[in-house]
């Protein structure tokens, strides 16, 4: 299906949605204040070594200190590590088990399998005030600072080296046999001495004069980092991964790619002379986009970005998914909604089911949603509905170029679902937690403020008979009080000789309330 890419290129935000058969599939955003380490390479410094949890934290100029683990150590031992020919494109985070390591966001993955799950101790390794060349392989997320490895990778748009490595592997998105035969011969002959290569998704059917090119431009990126390393002192950067859109151009763009509308003029002559250099055997228009309506507006795009931040979705059929998000689990809950079927109810809750799955699939790559999600499907008796749905899932979650996992769905209609992340959600990027329910997203009742207030309220009379209160309150809760305490109120300022007074103020918020003593009866 042809794709196109928009491009909303501002002063401190650029903005990208892939359209796929018209409809928005992805979005990207990246901002200046909060732009993406993962790719990046430093020197830095190890500033802690913490022999307990067989990790460090090493100091590379950001906010807060980074988490190196050992599993993410390469100590260049020849027999240490095996290499998977089977690589995948994925947004790439290094695996929570440590059973396999994982190269940056947006690139090829070269899974690395330690023969054995024991290590060195890393006190043996690192030592505190060690200089060391790390790359970001995690953004730092929530409370949570940036994952690193010392896996170093330089990714180019058809290859990706691997400095250290001396091994080759092919995307397994590459599935016929005698093509994957045929750029394994290529890389044999390309791979530079003491360095490893990838051939990347896009690689397919190019001759080796195309892959040349990029490897003599990816081989003159690692030059550059070779170059300023020994002058550079620890914490610095040496080399920073491409910005948003130079990663399009890089690891988005596909063969069925058509077209790329882009509404900054400058931004557009960089996409240009990247597109003559790199991309020119692709079949693909880069336009600059000067109409009146905003581009994002044009294509409906930006109603899609502020669907994002509804929690529930709904179905074509009247079902809806809900989504909750927190820091390291997302839960999906599947509903039939407004869904009555015309059938039975076993055939009503199976096509509820297959066509949230379709929209749970969509949802996690439109709202970058990574780490372990839990669907809660609605519950199937029979087992072939159960398969059904989970095959069906499965399905539309190849089209992720996120690496995802699914495991087996449970009689209760529970599957969770790993979906690799080295970046915050688009959610948690274009929003903040709410000030009134502190990220909670419930606050209390108005009938539950109204009785809170009336406790307090009878513990301040209690303690200060005679006295003059004042209770300032949101509009509803005022006269909530006023119609159903009024009587309690009443016989408060009989029993303490008090006098109490409501007043409404401005808050729009139930819960935000003031009791206070204004003097003394005399």
């Amino acid at each position: 299906m042809s794709k196109e890419i928009l491009i909303n290129s501002g002063i401190r935000e650029v903005r990208a949605a892939v359209l796929t058969g018209g409809n928005v599939s992805e979005i990207f955003i990246e901002r200046v204040n909060k732009k993406s380490a993962a790719g990046n390479i430093y020197k830095g410094k190890v500033v802690k070594v913490l022999p307990g949890m067989q990790s460090a934290f090493v100091e590379i100029g950001l906010q807060r200190a980074a988490f190196l683990h050992i599993a993410d150590i390469y100590t260049g031992s020849s027999d240490e590590l095996s290499y998977e020919e089977n690589i995948s494109e994925d947004e790439n985070e290094n695996n929570e088990n440590y059973d396999k390591r994982e190269n940056t966001e947006n690139r090829e993955s070269v899974e690395i399998h330690t023969e054995q799950q024991h290590y060195a101790p890393i006190a043996e390794i690192l030592t505190e005030g060690q200089e060391i060349i790390v790359q970001v392989a995690k953004d730092a997320i929530a409370a949570k600072g940036a994952r690193l490895t010392t896996h170093l990778t330089i990714p180019g748009r058809y290859l990706v080296l691997m400095p250290g490595y001396e091994h080759i592997g092919v995307s397994r998105k590459i599935e016929n046999e005698s093509e994957r035969e045929r750029l394994k011969d290529i890389l044999i002959k390309l791979r530079p001495e003491g360095m490893g290569l990838i051939a990347r998704t896009v690689s397919e059917g190019l001759s080796l004069e195309e892959l040349t090119a990029d490897l003599e431009y990816i081989k003159g990126v690692w030059a550059g980092v070779e170059a300023v390393t020994d002058k550079s002192s620890a914490p610095s950067l040496l080399y920073e991964d491409h910005n948003l859109i130079y990663k399009i151009l890089r690891d988005v763009v596909t063969a069925d790619t058509t077209r790329i509308l882009i509404d900054n003029k400058a931004d557009n002559e960089k996409m240009q002379e990247f597109f003559i250099n790199h991309l020119s055997n692709l079949d693909l228009k880069i336009e600059y986009y000067q109409g009146d309506e905003p581009l994002f507006d044009l294509y409906n795009v930006e109603i899609e970005v502020n669907r994002l931040l509804d929690k529930k979705v709904w179905l074509r059929s009247g079902g809806s998914i809900v989504i909750d998000q927190a820091e390291a689990l997302t839960v999906i809950d599947v509903n039939t909604g407004k869904y009555v079927g015309r059938h039975n109810f076993d055939d009503t809750i199976l096509k509820t089911n297959l066509e949230a799955s379709k929209e749970i699939a969509h949802q996690l790559k439109m709202r970058n949603i990574g780490g372990i999600i839990i669907v809660d499907f609605i519950d199937m008796e029979r087992v072939e509905d159960r398969e059904k749905v989970l095959t069906t899932l499965e399905q539309y979650l190849k089209e992720d170029r996120a690496k995802t996992s699914v495991v087996n769905i449970s009689p209760l209609g529970l599957v969770e679902i790993t979906r690799k992340r080295v970046r915050d959600s688009v959610t948690r990027i274009i929003s903040e937690p709410c000030p009134y329910c502190e990220g909670r997203g419930v606050i209390k009742s108005k009938i539950t403020v109204c009785y809170e207030i009336m406790r307090q309220l009878t513990q301040l009379a209690s303690h200060h008979k005679g006295a003059n209160i004042l209770i300032e309150a949101n509009v509803e809760v005022a006269d909530l009080i006023l119609e159903h305490e009024r009587e309690s109120i009443d016989n408060m300022e009989q029993q303490y000789g008090v006098h109490i007074e409501i007043q409404q103020n401005n808050s729009g918020i139930f819960d935000r309330y003031k009791l206070k003593i204004t003097g003394y009866k005399h």
